[in-house]
């Protein structure tokens, strides 16, 4: 298979998003060490419920999701469908988990702007999720496949982070808990960054695709049947 061809299948682009995806999911699946489980069967505390379905709502929405940038996969039938009818409500239950523990923050002070910074992407997430629901439900599929990608790129922000930590670390050194918050929102920023340009491209892509000449009466416009133009994004 060509660099071309690969290109078109997309699975470069799913293959380095899943490395970006795995990075948040492996600090999740350590952070469920801390969840303090009764071995006797007595009912888990509100902020252990939240820690674990923020964790596995996060996990399957970073790892399912990277799939949907395949143009392959998109065109294949019943799949973008079947895959977002898991990853809008995982979606929502990881930003909403992610909202509460923000809110509910009870930690030490020096982390508290770190719960701050996921709070203050988090409620946009939920935001963008419910907008892409919207435009779906009136078939607009340019919009929906806009706050889908948006949504996304904010879940996979914590391997951004990670990423720009290490980056810094190896040089500087470690950082106290009011520098990793600073690393932390610029991971959020980039990632959102990258939507945007993302999202731009396509718009212009779309508008290359355009026919030259008016359609005639009752004439289908072909870029609405387009695979890999028309179809929902995410």
């Amino acid at each position: 298979m060509g660099i071309k061809q690969r290109s078109r299948s997309g699975w470069l682009a799913v293959a380095g998003l899943l490395l970006l995806g795995a990075l948040p999911v492996f600090g999740g699946v350590l952070r469920l060490g801390s969840v303090n489980i009764d071995s006797e069967g007595a009912p888990l505390s509100a902020p252990s419920v939240a820690v674990i379905a923020h964790v596995v709502a996060m996990s399957v929405y970073c790892l399912l999701g990277a799939f949907q940038f395949s143009p392959r996969l998109r065109t294949r039938r019943g799949w973008h469908r079947s895959a977002g009818r898991v990853l809008v409500p995982a979606g929502l239950i990881a930003a909403l988990s992610g909202v509460w523990l923000g809110v509910s923050f009870s930690g030490a002070l020096d982390e508290f702007a770190i719960a701050m910074v996921r709070l203050f992407f988090l409620v946009p997430m939920t935001l963008f999720l419910v907008l892409a629901v919207m435009a779906i439900t009136r078939r607009d599929f340019v919009a929906h496949g806009s706050w889908m990608t948006r949504a996304y790129a904010i879940a996979v922000a914590g391997g951004t982070q990670a990423l720009v930590l290490i980056l810094w670390t190896i040089p500087f050194g470690d950082v106290d808990a009011s520098g990793e918050a600073w690393f932390i929102a610029a991971g959020f920023v980039i990632n959102s960054l990258a939507a945007e340009s993302l999202i731009r491209q396509r718009s212009r892509r779309r508008r290359n695709a355009r026919p030259a000449r008016p359609l005639a009466s009752g004439e289908p416009d072909r870029l609405d049947h387009h695979p890999t133009l028309a179809r929902p994004r995410v």
